[in-house]
């Protein structure tokens, strides 16, 4: 059986600018890698190329099973960024109706999912009214909700609360339960200590090391 992920020799290129450099990278299924590294140092751009969303100038990328064309893989990536992604003019409960829609997921399920990160009181709030918690909360449901096989949390954690940060815990496992497996970055080594299998170490472009 083939990694969930395996780069060789990956590069990339912003505008002309190397940012990363010779990335070697193996997710074996089941597994939880973590990158740490200071602002800068290309761990976003990184957890974006894994996702197939930035292309890479040279070396090789399998992602899920697939070399060039990512477009299956992709419905298999969940991905939690910087930043929460939800539509701010729907209600919370329907943005996660429509990522079941565009998933072809039972809706029946969007209820349970909202109870679980313990946001179903609030449900018909406008995702625009709500604090940055709880539109992460709503993130993680999402995810609850698709089941990828492939996790990526880009700072996931940062700023919420002890009770949030279980959540993407058990977020975590249940993708390890499916013999998935988890990429984790975040500026903070021991945070990522307590979750990940093994931390690597990403500075200047370069990782420390092969996962």
């Amino acid at each position: 059986m083939s990694p969930i992920v395996e780069l060789r020799d990956v590069g990339v290129s912003l505008g002309g600018h190397p940012v990363l450099s010779g990335i070697d990278l193996v997710l074996d299924h089941g597994a939880t890698v973590g990158i740490a590294g200071p602002n800068g140092s290309g761990k976003t751009t990184l957890v974006r190329t894994v996702a197939t969303l930035l292309a890479f100038d040279r070396g090789t990328a399998t992602i899920l099973g697939e070399t060039e064309d990512y477009i299956r893989a992709r419905r298999e990536i969940g991905l939690i960024g910087h930043h929460p992604s939800l539509i701010p003019e729907l209600t919370l409960v329907e943005n996660l109706e429509h990522v079941a829609r565009l998933s072809a997921i039972d809706p029946s399920r969007v209820g349970k999912a909202l109870e679980v990160v313990g946001l179903d009181e609030v449900a018909d709030r406008r995702a625009a009214a709500c604090s940055f918690g709880m539109q992460r909360r709503v993130e993680i449901a999402h995810l609850l909700l698709r089941r990828p096989r492939l996790l990526l949390l880009d700072e996931a954690a940062s700023g919420l609360d002890e009770s949030a940060q279980d959540l993407i815990g058990a977020l975590i496992a249940s993708v390890r339960e499916r013999d998935g497996g988890a990429v984790l970055v975040s500026h903070d080594r021991t945070h990522l200590a307590g979750l990940c299998d093994r931390v690597l170490s990403l500075e200047a472009g370069r990782l420390d090391g092969v996962a």
